[in-house]
C-alpha cells in the first residue's frame, strides 16, 4: 500500500515530560487494523462498542455501562455533569486536573462550580472533604453535590482501597456522589497489585472516567457508570459536550485490546518499574530532593533551576513550581531502561557542572 506520508520525528528520541508523549502500542495498532475495513454502524451501535460493553463488566460488574469519548477532558465534563444539577458543586483537590489543567471546561462547559480544597499529597480526607461540605441549604453557595478524587493522583501518590472506601462513606452520608478520575487508573491498579474494581465499584465509586490514551492507547477514554441510579441522561450529555464519535469503532476496539486481557496492566506495571528505576537513581545524587511517595509512573523532584534548565536542552520535561524548583518527571509504556540511564547519567553531568 503506497503512502505519501513522511515521518517527521526520530522513533528513538524519547522523554520524560508526559505519558502522552508516547505513541500508541503496537498491540493497539494491531487491533485498528481489525476494526478496519466494511462498514459498521456508526455513533456507537458497531459490534466492538457492544463486545467492549461485556469487558467493562468483567472488570467493574454487570450494572457498569461504558461511554467511550474522545479525551479526559471530555470524559470528566460529561461525568460530572451527569452528577450534578445546574446549581451544583465538585469538591475537589485544589491540584486536581479537573481545576488545574483543564482549561476551565468543567465550569464553563459543564455549567458547574469547583470547590477546591490544598492537601499535602494531591489526596481528599473525608476531614478535607469538610472544609467544603457544608452550606446545601444556603441558595447563596453553590450546593456541594459530588466530590472528585484522582486515581493516581496528580502528585503521583495512589490512594487505598480503604481509602477510597472512606470518601465514599462519608459523601454518600451527606448526600453526595463519587466521580474518580481515573486517567492513569491502571498506574495504581499495577502499583496496588488489585484489581481496578477493589478500589471503585466495591468501594462505592459512581463513576469512572477510565483512561487509556496515558496506558497506550491512540486516543480515547470511556465514561464508566458504576452506579446507574446515580446518574441521569448520559447518551444526551455525551452528544451535548461533543464527545460522541461517529465512527466509536476505533475508540471501542482500541480499550478492548487493553482490557481483554493483560494489555493494560502489563503497560502500567512497566511504566511505574521504570519509574521506580529513576527514583533510586536520583536518590544517590547529592542536590536533588524527591517531594513525593514514588508510586505510579511519575517522579517529583527538587533541584537547581538552573540545572533543570540545562536538563531540558537535552530531555524534555516540565517544571511544577518554576519558582520553587520543582520539576515532573513522567515514565511511559515504552520508556527504556536506557532511557532512564541516559537520563540519570545527564543529571549527574549537570548537577556537577
Amino acid at each position: 500500500m503506497r503512502t505519501d506520508a513522511r515521518r517527521h520525528h526520530d522513533p528513538q528520541v524519547r522523554g520524560f515530560a508526559s505519558d502522552n508523549y508516547a505513541g500508541a502500542h503496537p498491540e493497539i495498532l494491531a487491533a485498528l487494523a481489525l476494526a478496519n475495513g466494511g462498514h459498521q454502524v456508526a455513533y456507537g451501535e458497531d459490534d466492538y462498542t457492544g463486545h467492549l460493553q461485556r469487558i467493562m463488566h468483567s472488570h467493574f460488574g454487570s450494572t457498569a455501562e461504558a461511554f467511550p469519548v474522545f479525551n479526559g477532558t471530555g470524559a470528566n465534563v460529561v461525568a460530572l455533569q451527569a452528577l450534578t444539577d445546574r446549581w451544583g458543586a465538585v469538591i475537589c483537590a485544589e491540584s486536581a486536573h479537573i481545576n488545574v489543567d483543564e482549561g476551565g471546561a468543567p465550569e464553563r462547559m459543564g455549567g458547574l462550580k469547583l470547590l477546591t480544597v490544598p492537601t499535602p499529597d494531591g489526596k481528599l480526607t473525608p476531614e478535607l472533604i469538610d472544609r467544603q461540605a457544608y452550606g446545601w441549604d444556603d441558595e447563596h453557595r453553590a450546593m456541594p453535590q459530588v466530590v472528585s478524587i484522582t486515581q493516581n493522583t496528580e502528585l503521583g501518590t495512589v490512594y487505598t482501597p480503604d481509602e477510597i472506601r472512606a470518601i465514599c462513606d462519608h459523601a454518600h452520608e451527606r448526600g453526595m456522589k463519587v466521580h474518580l478520575d481515573g486517567a492513569r487508573i491502571a498506574n495504581a491498579a499495577a502499583s496496588l497489585d488489585v484489581p481496578m474494581r477493589t478500589f471503585t465499584n466495591t468501594v462505592g465509586v459512581d463513576v469512572l472516567s477510565f483512561g487509556g490514551t496515558k496506558n497506550g492507547a491512540l486516543f480515547g477514554e470511556a465514561v464508566v457508570v458504576l452506579n446507574p441510579d446515580a446518574v441521569r441522561a448520559m447518551k444526551h450529555l455525551r452528544k451535548l459536550s461533543m464527545q460522541l464519535a461517529s465512527k466509536m469503532r476505533f475508540v471501542s476496539v482500541q480499550l478492548e485490546a487493553l482490557l481483554a486481557k493483560d494489555l493494560w496492566l502489563r503497560n502500567a506495571r512497566h511504566a511505574n518499574a521504570m519509574a521506580q528505576r529513576l527514583a533510586e537513581g536520583v536518590r544517590a545524587i547529592d542536590g536533588v530532593e524527591i517531594l513525593y511517595p514514588v508510586q505510579a509512573n511519575a517522579v517529583f523532584a527538587r533541584l537547581p533551576h538552573a540545572v533543570s534548565e540545562r536538563l531540558q536542552r537535552r530531555f524534555r520535561f516540565y517544571f511544577w513550581d518554576e519558582a520553587a524548583g520543582d520539576v515532573r518527571w513522567m515514565c511511559a509504556f515504552d520508556t527504556g531502561e536506557d532511557d532512564v540511564d541516559a537520563f540519570l547519567q545527564a543529571l549527574k553531568e549537570e548537577m556537577a557542572r
